[in-house]
C-alpha cells in the first residue's frame, strides 16, 4: 500500500501544496523528553523549495518546542492527510532548521512565501526541512471532512504586535525562550522584521 518517493514532485508535489493543513513532529533527544505534534495551517505559508526540501513560516504562540527540538537535534517529520478526495498519507521525514529573523538567508527564504503577509501573524522564524524519506500511506482511515476557510483570529491577534510588543509577548511566556524540557527556544530578544 505505502510506497517511497525518491523527490517531491508531480502528482505528490500536488497534493502537498493543496493540503489546508499539515503537522509536524519533533522531539528532544532524552528518553524521557516530550515529543511535540503541531498543525500547521494559514495559506500560503508553506512552500515547497526544491524537490528534497521544502519550507514553512513558524509564527508566534504559546510554545516554540518544534524550534527546541531543531536547534538540538534537527529531527522532523511532516504529514499531511487527505480529508477530501481520494484517500492518501504523506510524511516527509527529514532534518530540519529555525532560520531565525537575523540569519543572512532569512530575506531569500521569506521570499518564497508571495501570499502571505508574515509580519501580520509575527514572524519567528522559517523552518527549513532536507527529506531524507518520503512516503505516501493509504489513509483510508482518514475521516473526510470539509474545509470551510482561514480563521481570521491568529492575524488578528497579532497584527496588532510592533517587534517591541512581539518580544515582550515571547518574553512572558513560560515555554517560548525554553521548552517545556528546558532546551533552548526561540533566541531573545527577536530581532527586528525590517532585516
Amino acid at each position: 500500500m505505502g510506497k517511497t518517493y525518491e523527490r517531491i514532485e508531480g502528482r505528490l508535489r500536488t497534493f502537498i501544496e493543496e493540503q489546508p493543513v499539515f503537522f509536524t513532529a519533533t522531539a528532544p533527544l532524552s528518553a524521557d523528553g516530550t515529543v511535540n505534534l503541531s498543525p500547521k495551517g494559514l495559506k500560503g505559508s508553506f512552500a515547497v523549495l526544491d524537490e528534497l526540501t521544502v519550507a514553512y513560516l513558524d509564527f508566534a504562540g504559546s510554545n516554540a518546542e518544534t524550534v527546541a527540538h531543531l536547534r538540538e537535534n534537527g529531527r522532523i517529520t511532516l504529514m499531511w492527510c487527505a480529508f477530501q478526495g481520494p484517500p492518501n498519507i504523506v510524511r516527509v521525514h527529514g532534518r530540519g532548521e529555525p532560520v531565525f529573523r537575523d540569519d543572512p538567508r532569512f530575506k531569500e527564504l521569506l521570499d518564497r512565501f508571495p501570499a502571505i503577509d508574515p509580519w501580520t501573524h509575527g514572524l519567528r522564524a522559517v523552518v527549513v526541512v532536507h527529506a531524507e524519506l518520503i512516503r505516501d500511506t493509504c489513509g483510508y482511515a482518514v475521516p473526510y471532512m470539509a474545509y470551510e476557510g482561514e480563521r481570521d483570529l491568529h492575524e488578528k491577534r497579532f497584527a496588532r504586535e510592533d517587534d517591541v510588543s512581539l518580544d515582550a509577548y515571547f518574553t512572558k511566556k513560560e515555554h517560548v525562550a525554553t521548552s517545556l524540557d528546558g532546551l533552548p527556544g526561540l533566541p531573545l530578544p527577536l530581532p527586528p522584521s525590517s532585516m
